[in-house]
């Protein structure tokens, strides 16, 4: 669990403005863990050439919940979180033919920013475990579409 040390302040314009813009508020703000696995799986999902977050298992498992509607975003992320510093471990499936580098790159970038815009914290790694690569035919072929036809009856 996270705390980030957050003083605030009313502005004149109704919104919160920073402490050092007038008197401040004393408080803490804590943040859970699997807020911040969250943030960091929204965050992969949105890099352009991810097909999908997890392993074998843990794909099986959101797509029986996304049949159910109710999305695991923290499926195939793992988050260290320390006091003001956190640690994540992606594993994605990639889109193909895209660079693995590339998208392993994008969302280590993605994963990064969004922690320290939206958490506030010090990232000091992003894992990327790439263990699959999805082929769009597969896809048909798991439809029964596309399929060969049988050699003997």
């Amino acid at each position: 669990m996270a705390q980030v040390s957050n003083t605030t302040a009313p502005s004149t314009t109704g919104k919160i403005a920073p402490a050092d813009a007038g008197a401040g508020l004393a408080g803490k703000t804590t943040i859970e863990d699997g807020v911040v696995a969250k943030i960091a799986g929204i965050a992969a999902r949105e890099v352009a050439g991810v097909y999908a977050l997890g392993g074998g298992a843990a794909r099986v498992v959101g797509a029986i919940r996304d049949v159910l509607n109710t999305t695991d975003l923290t499926q195939g992320i793992s988050v260290e979180v320390g006091e003001t510093q956190v640690a994540v471990d992606v594993t994605i499936v990639a889109e193909y033919p895209v660079s693995l580098q590339q998208v392993a790159g994008d969302v280590r970038a993605a994963i990064y920013l969004a922690l320290r815009e939206l958490v506030g914290m010090d990232v000091t790694e992003v894992n990327v475990t790439v263990n699959d690569v999805h082929i769009p035919s597969d896809d048909d072929q798991a439809a029964g579409e596309g399929a060969p036809e049988a050699r003997v009856l």
